[in-house]
């Protein structure tokens, strides 16, 4: 299948809001979760830190990988931001078709 979730990590609501309209509105997504109150913990320049993030998961396609990533480069606060993508190998093939043409 071609279509994907992209993982993105943000550091609060307003932030990962606003990338998500971005995404969206750009169609470089068909849809984005955003999920408050996760806590991550991460070695960050040779130290272990906690910290609360916003996590978006961001419905797409293959095809437009990189040009989401570096969308979200460009909106992002972190120097380094997070951008995971991972194949959906199944689900709804409706659900699936829509996010291909709600993508362009």
């Amino acid at each position: 299948m071609r279509e994907t979730v992209t993982l993105v990590t943000c550091r609060d609501a307003r932030e990962a809001r606003r990338i998500a309209r971005a995404l969206v509105s750009e169609k470089l997504a068909a849809c984005v979760n955003v999920l408050p109150g996760v806590t991550s913990i991460y070695r960050w320049e040779g130290k272990i830190e906690t910290g609360r993030e916003v996590l978006l998961l961001v419905k797409s396609r293959a095809a437009l990988s990189g040009r989401l990533a570096a969308r979200v480069r460009e909106l992002h606060s972190y120097r380094v931001p997070e951008t995971v993508t991972l194949p959906i190998v199944a689900g709804n093939p409706d659900y699936l078709r829509w996010v291909r043409e709600s993508t362009r």
